[in-house]
């Protein structure tokens, strides 16, 4: 099983700091955001991974982090993202690094409080389709949201005005192989993108997709709000692991 993080873009919702730097590379308290997405990747056991990247500073992901030994890892891959087609036009470059294995996807700025190692578990044990994590939010109408049909996931919508749950579609996705087929198959939406909820709602189609609830906290960092609720969480986190008795 391989791991992708997804941290092209060109941050325009960050701007004025992402017109000198990448957003992945913006700081979450004391690390680069970079930095959380892949030790999630490594604290669930992916030890090959592949940064999909794009903008002007996609040079200095190779100066930050190198070949991945600081985390543990023989090396880290990398790709170039040309402008922004979407996530799934991100994954699409890819393919050729999957091998035909499943991947575990993670958006660059998509920070979890705990390891995701048991629900990466459950993904294998499946052998195919998808395995979504849905976390229940105040704000849904931001994300793709879940619409259930009892117990199982009848289709997603992006970002809706009137969400049908308050369950949004985090930015963690598993896949297996068809994966690069449908998002081969996408057309762009009316943002002009290839969207990740295409694919997730291919598989449902096809009877496919599993999810869990995931546990902890979890935020994106993607707009200022978020990215200063990130900070104060994971703040917090450190802090309470320092009065944690050794």
């Amino acid at each position: 099983m391989k791991g992708i993080i997804l941290a092209g873009g060109l941050g325009s919702r960050l701007r004025p700091l992402t017109k000198v730097t990448n957003k992945h590379l913006l700081p979450i308290y004391d690390r680069p955001m970079i930095y959380y997405p892949l030790q999630t990747l490594c604290e669930a056991g992916i030890r090959e991974i592949m940064i999909v990247t794009g903008g002007n500073s996609a040079g200095d992901f190779l100066k930050l982090l190198g070949n991945g030994r600081e985390f543990g890892l023989p090396h880290i891959a990398y790709t170039y993202q040309e402008g922004e087609g979407g996530i799934a036009d991100a994954l699409k470059l890819c393919e050729h690094f999957a091998g035909g294995e499943p991947v575990v996807v993670i958006l660059g700025d998509n920070i979890v409080q705990n390891s995701i190692a048991s629900y990466v578990e459950r993904f294998r044990e499946q052998k195919s389709g998808c395995r979504l994590l849905l976390k229940e939010v105040d704000d849904p109408e931001r994300f793709g949201v879940a619409d259930f049909d009892g117990e199982r996931i009848a289709a997603i919508e992006e970002k809706p005005k009137i969400p049908k749950s308050r369950f949004a579609v985090t930015g963690i996705y598993m896949y297996d192989n068809r994966v690069f087929d449908y998002a081969r198959d996408l057309k762009p939406s009316v943002r002009g993108e290839l969207e990740i909820t295409d694919v997730n709602n291919a598989y449902i189609a096809a009877g496919t997709c599993y999810f869990d609830v995931l546990d902890g906290w979890w935020t994106d960092a993607g707009q200022f709000e978020s990215l200063y609720r990130a900070a104060q969480l994971v703040a917090e986190e450190r802090m309470k692991k320092s009065l944690t008795p050794v």
